[in-house]
């Protein structure tokens, strides 16, 4: 990739990651939204989306450990078997027409998650061990395979199924993101015995933009606004790459 154009999404992939943070998210499905709207090949979109997402659930997982939100008996079953599952499909090579189609559900996906509306929390009632294994599991596989991580698709279903409380499903879902991305990125090197080589600038505008969204985020910025944008980004990106 041309100077120009790593600075370029270097730039993009800062304010995604500003945006995101200010409401709350970590951005894995925007930052997959950015390099696919720039062109980027999926054989290079994924190993970078899983890098980017090990060091944003890094400072999420650190956060949210701080914060007591995280719970190691709801954590583990999930992750015992998703971890192995997300190597696997970071080793998988997808046809790049089958690539295309699953990223481009999962964008769409997620802008569906930033607009919709929470619902009343009642009293969780975690899952049984082996239907946490078996969701694990498969939201596993699926991370590896698209790069996102799994924490899309655990957060939701932690609490649509009414296993968890919000804050209690994020806790758990920054660290299931963190070694899934580990695993999944292992599992793609392996596979490919290769890194782009442009990663570290875009790893520098997480940061930056990072900890920028995350102070303005706390000043009370109009949220709804912000994750509207969002959503029509991921649309857009999900969009093109089903119909194009």
């Amino acid at each position: 990739m041309a100077t120009e154009a790593v600075w370029l999404l270097a730039a993009a992939v800062m304010l995604v990651a500003l945006l995101y943070a200010s409401v709350g998210h970590a951005g894995a499905s925007g930052y997959i939204a950015v390099m696919t709207l720039s062109g980027m090949a999926p054989a290079e979109i994924r190993p970078t989306a899983l890098t980017l997402n090990i060091l944003v659930a890094c400072l999420g997982t650190w956060q949210f450990w701080r914060a007591g939100r995280f719970s190691w008996a709801l954590f583990w079953p999930f992750a015992v078997l998703a971890v192995p599952m997300a190597f696997v499909g970071g080793y998988l090579n997808l046809p790049a027409h089958v690539f295309k189609v699953l990223i481009g559900l999962v964008l769409l996906f997620s802008a569906v998650q930033l607009v919709r509306r929470p619902l009343a929390e009642a009293e969780p009632t975690p899952p049984s061990v082996p239907v946490s294994l078996g969701a694990g599991a498969g939201i596993g596989l699926l991370s590896g395979l698209t790069g996102t991580g799994g924490g899309i698709f655990l957060t939701p279903l932690l609490i649509l199924k009414g296993w968890a409380r919000s804050g209690t499903a994020a806790g758990v879902s920054a660290p299931f993101i963190l070694v899934n991305s580990m695993a999944g990125l292992a599992g793609n090197v392996s596979a490919t015995q290769h890194l782009p080589g442009f990663i570290l600038p875009l790893v520098g505008a997480v940061i930056v933009g990072g900890f920028i969204g995350a102070h303005l985020g706390s000043h009370r910025l109009p949220q709804g606004a912000i994750k509207r944008v969002l959503a029509v980004v991921l649309v857009i990106a999900g969009g093109k790459l089903l119909f194009t």
